[in-house]
């Protein structure tokens, strides 16, 4: 009972605001990225900005590998987990620029600057 009120209640609502929509006026919505943004230059932009930010992530990795490495004390578990960290920090980085290398062949491809 309590739902089927709810739901007159809404279509009168939605019955009364008809006129206020129906006389208002179109509104021009400008970009608020450019005049000459589009999509494909966006996509671009966001791309490159996560590649950007997975090298920072990747610098910060092997930095803490490098000071787990050398806070180490000679213990050989945390000098084999500081090493470890810095290599798949390698890896992490010829990933990205592997990507990065991909992504603007692509682009040069596809003609877009």
């Amino acid at each position: 009972m309590k739902k089927k009120k709810i739901l007159a209640f809404l279509i009168v609502v939605a019955v009364c605001l008809v006129p206020f929509i129906a006389k208002a006026e179109p509104v021009e919505i400008k970009n608020p990225l450019g005049a000459n943004a589009n999509m494909d230059v966006l996509i671009k932009n966001f791309v490159f900005t996560v590649l950007s930010l997975s090298g920072v992530l990747a610098l910060v990795a092997f930095i803490y590998g490098g000071l787990m490495w050398l806070i180490s004390m000679g213990d050989t578990a945390k000098i084999t987990k500081g090493k470890n960290v810095m290599i798949w920090a390698v890896v992490g980085l010829a990933v990205i620029f592997g990507s990065y290398a991909i992504i603007s062949l692509v682009y040069t491809a596809m003609g877009i600057k």
